[in-house]
Formats: C-alpha cells, structure tokens, sequence
C-alpha cells in the first residue's frame, strides 16, 4: 500500500522483484498526497501491476486487509502513514501480517525520524551498503526491534519485455536533456529562477536539443513533499517579465524512463532520478552550485564524479559515474540483497506463531495527539481535511485581528 507517487513507483517496481509464486496486490492510502490517475498510471508504468490500483481510504484497506489475510504487509508510505496504519489501522490483523516498509529513493544520511515512524515494522528496505550500516545503527541505538535489509532500488533492473529489449527503451534518436525536478531543494525561489534561466541559455545555444523541465506534479497535483515554488509557474512569471523568451523550454509529466529512453543528458539538483540516469547510460550533472550537504540531500553524490555546475549545464557538459562510485551506491550485485530472503523467514516465523506482536516506539501519551492528526489524514476525505484548515487559517487572522 502506498500514500504517494513516489512511494507507489518504488512499491509497483519492489512487487515485480517478488519470487513468481508470491501473490501480490497493491492499492494506494487516501490521503491528501495521494496521486492522480495520471500519477499513478506514471507510477506503475514498466511494471506488471494493473494502470489503476485501487484508491481505498483507511476503513476499506483494513476490511481489505481482513478478507485477504496477508502474510505480508508492505507500507510504502510517508513516515506518520506507515505508524498509523501499523499501529491502529491494521495493527489488530489475526493472523499477524509481517509489516515491511522502507524508503523510495537515496536515504543517505539517515534520520531517526525515519526509523521512528517506521519502528513498528520488522523489516526496513534500503538499497545501499552505505544505507543498511548507517539504518542499522541508528535502529540500535532507538531500540528499534525491525531488522534493516538490502535490495536494489527496482527501477534500476527494470524486467525485460516480452520481445527481449530493456524494459522502457524506446528506438530513436537521444535529443532531450532532461532535468528532474526535487520538490524539496532548492528552497529559494530565486535559485530554482537561476536554474530555468539556465535551463533557457542551454536550449538558446544548442537549437538541436530539446530541453525538457521533467515535472512530478501538475498543476493540481500532489506529490510526497509540498512544493512551494512550482517550476512550471515560475517560468511563465519570468516570461512575462520579458526575461525569457516562451517556447524554449518543454514542461512534461510522465514516466521517467520513457523521457530517459531519448535523453543526451540529464541534470538534477537532487533526485533519485539520477540513478535511473546512470541506469540508461544517460551523461548527467549533479548541480552543486546551492551547496552539497544534507538539507540539498545529495551529499551521496560527493565522490561520484557527476557534481557540476550551472556553467557546465550551460555549455551541456555532462559526466559520466566513477564505476567505484556506483558498485558502492546503488548499483551492487544483486547477490548482495537480502530483502526477499529476509522477508521469507519473517512469514516463516508468524506462520508458526513466534513472531513478536509489533511495537512502535512512538506508542505512549507523548505521541498521541501527532498520530490522532496523522489519523485524521488517513479517515477524512482530503476536500474535508482542506476545507477544514482553511476554515481554522481564517479563524487564527481573526483572532489575531482582535488582539
């Protein structure tokens, strides 16, 4: 079950690494990020789950849950999402599912937040040594009970078509450079605007590529993390500025690998999406000109040989990955992975009973008022939940008004 478009991408691809005799189902957590039809058609493009999972609020995914009696529950979700449905929503299931979780992209450096929210869990997925060891002791020194494992993000080894080629190539020329947006980084208005101008000198000087601004949400749309300054809107108010000319850019949605399948080169600030890049052999720049640390979240790609610069953007200098780099982020042998046989074991253990009941480290009154909040996300229909925020955002002006 997942929450958003990231999330159900990396839960759709983690499903098709399953052993063939493993039954699966997915189906997405009504919430106020949960995706569009057309983000989750996105999302589940390449894999063998069904263009439309089902879209189920809270009450539904537990008789859901209760009808199938699910050996496995995997809640690839937002951190307060994974804690409610673990601990109330379906923390009562008999038989007592195996709950799995983990996070959708590069998680370097990890968080105790993440580990908190996801504590009730047996098994945490990550897809780097350099995650597994940095989760692992971040989880004994909580008191964390879950097991960190390993596997390969899924949209790295994409399974093969039917007719034998790479899952998402596509014939054609590579005529696109491609930059992935990150809603979270940059945060300043003024440096995403450095960027698109950037963006525009590139496509002014090399008239024979497509510059193509690769969006995670439309206008509308939500997506994991709220984006306060949307490129698509901040080019059309320096358009009408007069400080670029309209037309130079391309703004487009979709599934990442079908834009990568005809992509010269590709440019991030900071997104998983870069490996996806390196997975087609696509030449790509990591932008460093806002910093390389942990608030950017791609202090990963120090020593990758990918970092640039907007200079380079500009004059369509791409790179391509230190081999030593990718072996140890990311791009390991699949021999190293650990998640299915891990995961086989934890049923193995509820199937015979001996599998301890679940608990999260942020049961108790401390945390009872943020999980009755992340609740109310889970059982209230989103236009509600809006409505009532905005109704309590007038109610503050005024009150603030009378003082």
């Amino acid at each position: 079950m997942a929450d958003s478009d990231s999330y159900l991408k990396w839960a759709a691809g983690l499903l098709d690494t399953l052993p063939a005799g493993w039954t699966t189902r997915l189906t997405v957590v009504r919430t106020p990020i949960a995706p569009s039809p057309d983000q989750i058609r996105a999302a589940v493009s390449g894999t063998r789950t069904p263009e439309a999972p089902p879209v189920l609020p809270a009450r539904a995914l537990r008789r859901t849950a209760g009808r199938m009696r699910p050996d496995i529950v995997l809640a690839a979700c937002t951190g307060p999402v994974v804690d409610v449905l673990v601990a109330e929503v379906l923390g009562d299931l008999v038989p007592r599912p195996v709950f799995v979780t983990g996070l959708p992209g590069i998680s370097i450096p990890a968080t105790e937040k993440a580990w908190l929210y996801r504590s009730g869990c047996d098994l945490f997925i990550v897809h780097s040594g350099r995650e597994v060891a940095e989760f692992t002791r971040i989880g004994a020194e909580l008191g964390a009970r879950g097991a960190v494992a390993l596997a390969r993000l899924p949209y790295l080894d994409p399974p093969p078509r039917p007719d034998g080629a790479a899952g998402g190539e596509v014939a054609g020329p590579r005529n696109k450079v491609i930059f992935a947006t990150q809603a979270k980084v940059p945060r300043r208005r003024e440096e995403r605007e450095r960027i698109l101008l950037a963006l525009a000198e590139l496509a002014q000087r090399r008239p024979d590529l497509e510059v193509v601004v690769k969006l995670r949400a439309r206008a509308g749309e939500r997506q994991t993390h709220n984006e306060r300054h949307p490129y698509e809107r901040l080019w059309r108010s320096l358009v009408a500025a007069g400080r670029v000319r309209d037309g130079l850019l391309t703004f487009a949605a979709g599934p990442m690998h079908e834009h990568l399948a005809a992509a010269a080169g590709f440019v991030t600030v900071s997104s998983t999406a870069a490996l996806e890049a390196i997975r087609h052999e696509v030449p790509l720049l990591v932008l460093s000109d806002f910093g390389v640390s942990a608030e950017m979240i791609n202090v990963v790609f120090e020593g990758s040989g990918c970092l640039g610069t907007l200079d380079d953007l500009v004059d369509a200098r791409f790179r391509t990955p230190d081999a030593g780099w990718c072996r140890a982020n990311y791009f390991h042998d699949p021999s190293a992975c650990d998640a299915v046989a891990r995961m086989a074991a934890l049923v193995a253990q509820a199937r015979t009973g001996r599998l301890v009941p679940a608990r999260s480290l942020l049961d108790g009154p401390a945390h009872a008022a943020a999980r009755r909040r992340a609740r109310l996300r889970l059982e209230v229909p989103p236009r509600v939940l809006r409505a009532g925020y905005r109704a309590r955002r007038r109610m503050r002006r005024y009150l603030g008004a009378l003082r």
